[in-house]
């Protein structure tokens, strides 16, 4: 791992990216722990979710370092505040995928027909929506280069209105996907109802976050 206080001098965003590498590692298991929960393996559900779980403390321990190191002069490029904000929002989906890991491996909770399809159209709008703001992550070492202006900042503006558009989409799919649950809810144990309901605001956590993060760059990026 590179050391966080010699990138500092390059650009303030490069510490985020290196901890959002790290955060990206544990939302791309999310599909993986799904689809394996399914096939009821429960032994590699907990071996995934503990993998998840390690991966969120090299996050947390990267967050670290960048609080302890980050300059506290007047010549930072971008407020330090703003900088801590974008921070504490990408642990804050590193977390969202822990708890979504950890939740599966507390029982094999059953569904119905239709559950499966409804759930993953839902995944992946999420998913879709963290891609985005991560994409916005990686654009600002870039951004800050050319004086927050020009294409990269056009690039940049346009990512965060389809994150929003995207978070949009997903909640809407969670809105169907928990109509869907309580049709069925005399299917299923409430034991399983009340896991699935857990995952799914996890999982929805991680669109939220992502809004919120571009939603904070925007902001970050606004002519003071």
């Amino acid at each position: 791992m590179r050391n966080i206080i010699s990138v500092f001098g390059r650009s303030p965003f490069v510490p985020l990216q290196m901890h959002m590498e790290k955060v990206v590692e544990c939302v791309e298991q999310i599909p993986v722990i799904i689809e394996i929960y399914r096939q009821g393996d429960s032994k590699k559900v907990e071996s995934i979710a503990l993998d998840v779980s390690k991966l969120e403390h090299q996050a947390d321990q990267i967050k670290h370092e960048i609080r302890n190191s980050l300059p506290r002069g007047l010549f930072m490029p971008v407020d330090r505040t703003k900088l801590l904000k974008i921070l504490s929002l990408q642990d804050g989906i590193a977390n969202r995928a822990e708890d979504t890991a950890v939740l599966l491996t507390f029982k094999q909770a059953k569904t119905f027909k239709g559950f499966d399809a409804a759930f993953d159209l839902f995944m992946g709008k999420c998913l879709e929506t963290f891609e985005l703001s991560r994409n916005i992550i990686e654009l600002l070492d870039e951004l800050l280069e050319t004086g927050f202006g020009g294409i990269e900042a056009n690039k940049v503006h346009e990512l965060i209105d389809k994150v929003a558009l995207k978070e949009h989409e997903a909640d809407l799919s969670q809105k169907e996907l928990v109509r869907l649950l309580l049709a069925h809810e005399e299917n299923i144990s409430y034991g399983d109802f009340f896991l699935w309901t857990r995952v799914i605001q996890q999982v929805s956590g991680i669109a939220d976050r992502s809004d919120k993060l571009a939603a904070t760059i925007r902001n970050t990026l606004e002519p003071k």
